[in-house]
Parts: C-alpha cells; sequence; structure tokens
C-alpha cells in the first residue's frame, strides 16, 4: 500500500462518499486510489473553485466535512474562494492538493508555491504530508478540526512522491466530541435579565441550525412569548408561518425587522455568528443588552459585549431557560410591526407586470417549492430579496452565502445539494453575473443526470453594485454587460432552456421543470427599479419613526 491508498483508507474511515475535483498530474496516485475504493466516488468538475463550491455545500446540508482535490499550482489557486467561503460561513470542508515532489521544493519549479502558506489564512489549519507514516494522525486531526465548532474548512497537502512511497499503517478511529453544558449559574442569570425585560427579542443564528436548535427555539418563543428574527443563514429555525416569527434580518438598511431590533431592550443572540450581520448594524450606539447563546464563547467586538455568555449545548441551554423564565405578556409591539411585514409580503402575490418584479418571482417560488425543498441562493442583488421576502419552516432549506458572500456558489451548491438529497426539489437561485461564474458545472449536473432547476434573473448588470452606486451616488457605472441566450446556452449542455415571457409563466415553467428528467434553465427577466423604490421607502419609514426611548421602567 503507497501513501496515497493509505490516505483514502482513512478518508473512508472519515465516511466520505464523495471527492470534487479535477485531477492532474501531480494527484495521479490520488486518483488511482480513490478509483479503487468502494466507498467514495470521484466527481470531476468542470473548474476548482465549482470542486470547492460543492464540498462548501455538501458540508452544510450534512454536517459532515465535504473533501475536495486539486493538484497544485493554479489547480490549487482555483480553489481557495470556495474554501475561504467554507471557513467563513461554518461549513465543514476537507481541501486536498497535489504538490511538487521533495525532490524540488527547494527549487524555482514548475508551478510549486507554498500551498501550506497560502491556504492557512482561509483554513483552520493547513497541513503538508512529508512521512507516510503521519497520514493517519493528519488526516483525523483535519476531519476533527473541519467538523468542530466553530466548522470551517481544512487543508492538506500532499508531495507527488510522497503520495508513491510504500507504507505499513492503519486509519485511526473517528471519535465523537462529548457536548459540553453551560453553568447553571449562567441560566439563572440569564432568567432573570428575560423575565425584567420588557421587550426581548431573539436573533437566531446559524450555529443554531448546525446545533438543529429549530424545534428548541420554537418552544422557546412559543412558551416565553418572545418574538424571534433570524439571520439570512439562521432561515428556517423558527417557521415562517409561527405568529413569533419576525422573518430575517441582515437585508436592505431600515428594514422592518430593524424597527424590531430598535425597539427591543434585549436581544438573546442564539447561534448568532458576527460575520453574519455584524452588532454594527443593529447596536451601532452600544446600548443593547444582550445574551450570547451557543456553543463558543462570543467573539470580542465593542458592538457586542454580552450580560451574561452560555456557552455549550444550545438545546440544553434553551431549555433549561424555559424552566426558570417568566412568561412574558403576548409581544404587541412586535405583532404590529408582523403585520406591515405580512402585508408587504402579501402585496405582490397577484402583480403581472413584465419584467417581473424580485417580489412576485421570490413569492411565486415560494408557492412552488416544498416546505423540505432546497433553494441555494448566489450573491448579488436578487440574494438581498431573497434574504428578505424567501421564508422558510426548516433549517437549511435555503443555503445562503452570506459570511464570505461569494458569487458563483448557486449551480455547484445545487448540484451538491441534489446528490445529498435526490427525492427534494433543488433550485439555483442566480443573478445573471453569479451564473456565468460558474456556468460550465451544467455540464456536471448533466453528466450526473441530477435534475437540478437554475432560475437566472437578468438585468444585464452587477445589479447590487449598481444598486449600492445608485444609492451613494445618485448614478451607477461600470456594472453593465451583455449575455448569451440562456435557453440555447442550456440546450447546448444537454439542459432544457426556457426563457419567462409573461409573469403568469413562472409557477406552471417552475412546476414541469421539477418533473423534468434533465437540468432546466429558466431565464427570468427583472425589473430591478424596485432596489431603489425599496430603499426610499425604507428611508421614509426610518423617518417617520421618532428614535424610541426606554422609560426607566423598561430597563
Amino acid at each position: 500500500m503507497n501513501t496515497a491508498e493509505l490516505m483514502i483508507r482513512c478518508l473512508e474511515a472519515e465516511d466520505v462518499k464523495y471527492i470534487f475535483g479535477i485531477p492532474g498530474e501531480e494527484t495521479l496516485e490520488l486518483i488511482n486510489a480513490i478509483e479503487k475504493s468502494d466507498q467514495i466516488k470521484f466527481i470531476p468538475t468542470r473548474h476548482e473553485q465549482g470542486a470547492a463550491f460543492m464540498a462548501d455545500v455538501y458540508g452544510r446540508l450534512t454536517g459532515k466535512a465535504g473533501v475536495c482535490l486539486s493538484t497544485l499550482g493554479p489547480g490549487a489557486t482555483n480553489l481557495v474562494t470556495g474554501v475561504a467561503d467554507a471557513n467563513m460561513d461554518g461549513a465543514p470542508l476537507v481541501a486536498i492538493t497535489g504538490q511538487a515532489g521533495t525532490d524540488r521544493m527547494h527549487l524555482t519549479s514548475h508551478q510549486a508555491v507554498d500551498l501550506v502558506e497560502l491556504f492557512k489564512p482561509v483554513t483552520k489549519r493547513s497541513k503538508q504530508i512529508m512521512r507516510p507514516d503521519t497520514v493517519p494522525e493528519i488526516v483525523r486531526i483535519a476531519f476533527k478540526y473541519a467538523e468542530s465548532e466553530k466548522p470551517g474548512a481544512v487543508h492538506i497537502d500532499l508531495p507527488c512522491n510522497i503520495a508513491a512511497m510504500d507504507v505499513d499503517e492503519t486509519p485511526m478511529k473517528k471519535v465523537v466530541a462529548q457536548k459540553e453544558y453551560s453553568s447553571y449559574r449562567n441560566i439563572e442569570k440569564v432568567a432573570a435579565l428575560i423575565s425584567k425585560a420588557k421587550r426581548p427579542l431573539v436573533l437566531a443564528g446559524s450555529s443554531a441550525v448546525r446545533d438543529r436548535c429549530g424545534r428548541a427555539i420554537t418552544e422557546f418563543a412559543e412558551r416565553l412569548h418572545i418574538p424571534v428574527l433570524n439571520t439570512m443563514m439562521g432561515k428556517g429555525l423558527i417557521p415562517w408561518t409561527n405568529k413569533y416569527s419576525m422573518w430575517t434580518i441582515g437585508g436592505p438598511k431600515n428594514d422592518y425587522q430593524y424597527l424590531l431590533m430598535q425597539k427591543a431592550d434585549l436581544v438573546i443572540c442564539i447561534g448568532y455568528d458576527l460575520v453574519e450581520f455584524a452588532p454594527i448594524n443593529w447596536n451601532a450606539d452600544h446600548s443593547k443588552k444582550i445574551i450570547h447563546i451557543g456553543p463558543e464563547a462570543a467573539h470580542i467586538n465593542k458592538r457586542y459585549e454580552p450580560a451574561v455568555e452560555l456557552v455549550g449545548d444550545i438545546k440544553d441551554s434553551i431549555y433549561q431557560i424555559i424552566r426558570r423564565a417568566e412568561i412574558k405578556l403576548e409581544p404587541d409591539w412586535a405583532f404590529s410591526i408582523k403585520k406591515e411585514i405580512v402585508a408587504d409580503y402579501n402585496a405582490f402575490a397577484k402583480d403581472s407586470e413584465f419584467p417581473v418584479k424580485p417580489q412576485k418571482v421570490i413569492y411565486d417560488i415560494r408557492t412552488v417549492m416544498g416546505e423540505e425543498d432546497i433553494l441555494i441562493c448566489d450573491v448579488g442583488a436578487h440574494k438581498m430579496w431573497c434574504g428578505r421576502e424567501y421564508n422558510c419552516s426548516r433549517p437549511n432549506t435555503c443555503i445562503i452565502s452570506n459570511g464570505f458572500a461569494s458569487m458563483g456558489i448557486a449551480l455547484p451548491g445545487a448540484i451538491a445539494a441534489k446528490l445529498v438529497s435526490p427525492d427534494k426539489n433543488v433550485l439555483a437561485f442566480c443573478g445573471d453575473g453569479g451564473f456565468m461564474m460558474n456556468v460550465q458545472e451544467l455540464e456536471v449536473a448533466v453528466r450526473l443526470k441530477l435534475p437540478v432547476v437554475v432560475f437566472i434573473l437578468t438585468d444585464c448588470s452587477y445589479g447590487l453594485i449598481k444598486w449600492k452606486q445608485d444609492a451613494r451616488y445618485g448614478f451607477h457605472c461600470s456594472v453593465d454587460f451583455t449575455n448569451p441566450d440562456f435557453a440555447k446556452l442550456a440546450e447546448s449542455f444537454g439542459c432544457t432552456g426556457v426563457k419567462i415571457q409573461r409573469t403568469e409563466d413562472i409557477v406552471p415553467t417552475l412546476k414541469k421543470a421539477f418533473t423534468a428528467e434533465v437540468p432546466t434553465v429558466i431565464e427570468c427577466p427583472v425589473d430591478y427599479s424596485q432596489n431603489m423604490k425599496l430603499t426610499e421607502k425604507l428611508n421614509q419609514l426610518a423617518e417617520q419613526q421618532k428614535p424610541f426611548n426606554h422609560t426607566d421602567s423598561e430597563r
């Protein structure tokens, strides 16, 4: 057995099912070893960035590290964006790169760069294998780091001559870490703060998704009568139809959810990660009393200084609080704002203007998608609308990159989602800018017979930047481009291609696409004049609201 074969045996011991990547000369031994495996399937992608995004989304949906592979040099550098996305957004991922042989590392050499140092800033750990007998330890450490809170990316670099060396070792056993629990003393403090608060509000985020806390958070809200906001990465932790769900915060400034934050006198952060929605956006004046509940201690931020921290198993902390905290009066202060939120959402239900308003697109997509179906949202102007308008009843049914916020994730992410959940409808929701960044991965979906649906909002521009330019300067520049005929492009890949011609066609087109046996690409012209209309509306809303001052009795 050589080193590469030992590495694959170690990956099998970690329950790896797929490796996404592109083969190269320095990974020949690894590719041959994968081919011999009965458990692991190698999925050749069309770009290493796509491979990393597939591993990223695989990790988010399963909780197990997704694995991606590249050769040295340009292959490895192409992985970096997807690896960084996983690391910042808390997705477990292990990236393996081939490397020049140790016999030429000391020289200026073809395609050779120091990959260990390259990956260090965007991973939890980056190590090179220099001795065959260290493989079991390095692989076990990699998966332990990748899958432990906060999950993230780990990099392993394997020189090609080391990969070919004989070795006599066996994989290490995978050990599941024991749960840790918050102190009862701090739980009592938290219960007391909640009991005294007049307007407590929950902010639920991505760590709560990973800890599968949806039912617990819903029960917390219902038992104690506390409204809940979720981050973009925390969608579905409380069903959007639940009366205590105030939907998603993190979208356009001054939205209704910001008003809720303004009125709250206590913010209970459950599984909240600062990279999702920076505290400066909701605690700029440093006035909020904060409770931090999560698997890790709070990060240092002058606008995020918790009065109490509960560090440990989130579900246990929630149920301990429920037993101790005083039940609040119904939060009518929040319900009145919720009525406006719902009315704003429903206002576009019957809109038939064309090009289609983004609110109407998302309303119709939500109508077609089932509660367990999965939407992977790319990054761009449509992401802001998706974050605001697309609501969920289950966690991990809307995947949004909102820590690293990388364009190009939706299509490769949808391929990974369909591999994980072949019986669910999977939609890649894209702008025309993000879609073209990884359009080549359509070939992978066709080759693997994965009937994902890609929905592209087209406006021939980088819409989010145009929106920000218009809001800041009153004009835009350097953001416009032209597009191919997406329907014909899709057909050239072996997909079904459709262009929406009328707003009324969205729902039937989506329903038909989800019954197809091949991937479907749907192009839909969008009316992004709604961007600035929303900005103006929310600015007016902010001006109408007088600064909310808590009375002394409410503090």
